[in-house]
């Protein structure tokens, strides 16, 4: 089946990628897919919290929305120090989703702060900023290594992330707005290309979701993977980022 932009039920929306973006973070990216836009900045702090035990690195991720990002002004959110149970939930998914891809253990007792700026919203800003976020991240840790900071091999593998749900009850990939809004099931799934899960999240919105449904949202997404992780290859590839060496290939 088609759909109001005539893509498939599988397809993906355009995707661009536009690499070091700003001069002053270590990595960053102006992530393109379809409607939506993200700027993801990786910056390395010589710090780590002080809860972590000594030589072992973290990252976090902060998020935000432009006040246009979407058809009317919101108002800018954090000016006094406080976020929303939405963003705040967005963070922290954006931030377990690229741990999961770095070996935090080798990094150092330093930390990587990944930031989250959504330009323009049309559906799936958190998935974008994960799948964005890895390659700002690499990014950053590519500059770490040529300073002789972190080892070859500081990456697990890449991690990208899509969503998915039911529309009509039939399942489809990379929900814009229109779409998100009216799934009755609607899944961020984050991934590798090898089919491995780093994270599932998602609820329905009205009625159980039957488990033969629920398997082929999550097989779509993950085949989804390996085309997202080519799109990352590329973006590292141009930017001049040895990822082979970041994975100890």
């Amino acid at each position: 089946m088609t759909r109001e932009d005539g893509r498939g039920y599988d397809a993906l929306r355009p995707v661009t990628v536009e690499t070091a973006v700003q001069r002053n973070p270590e990595g960053s990216v102006l992530y393109r897919c379809g409607g939506t836009t993200v700027l993801v900045s990786a910056s390395v702090e010589e710090s780590a919290p002080p809860w972590l035990k000594e030589g072992h690195g973290w990252l976090t991720a902060e998020y935000a929305m432009h006040p246009r990002a979407n058809d009317r002004r919101q108002r800018r959110e954090g000016m006094k120090g406080r976020v929303s149970g939405r963003t705040a939930e967005i963070q922290r998914l954006i931030g377990r989703a690229l741990r999961a891809a770095v070996h935090l253990d080798r990094l150092g007792s330093r930390q990587i702060v990944v930031d989250c700026d959504v330009l323009d919203a049309d559906g799936g800003t958190r998935t974008a900023s994960v799948t964005g976020g890895f390659i700002a991240t690499a990014m950053a840790l590519h500059v770490l290594r040529q300073r002789g900071l972190v080892p070859r091999g500081i990456l697990r593998e890449p991690v990208a992330a899509i969503s998915v749900g039911l529309v009509n009850d039939k399942p489809m990939l990379d929900l814009c707005y229109v779409e998100d809004r009216d799934a009755s099931v609607d899944l961020n799934v984050v991934g590798t290309t090898g089919g491995a899960f780093v994270e599932v999240q998602g609820t329905a919105e009205g009625a159980p979701v039957p488990r033969p449904q629920l398997d082929a949202m999550l097989d779509l997404a993950l085949g989804a993977m390996p085309r997202l992780v080519d799109v990352q290859k590329e973006a590292l590839v141009e930017a001049g980022v040895d990822l082979g060496a970041l994975l100890g290939k």
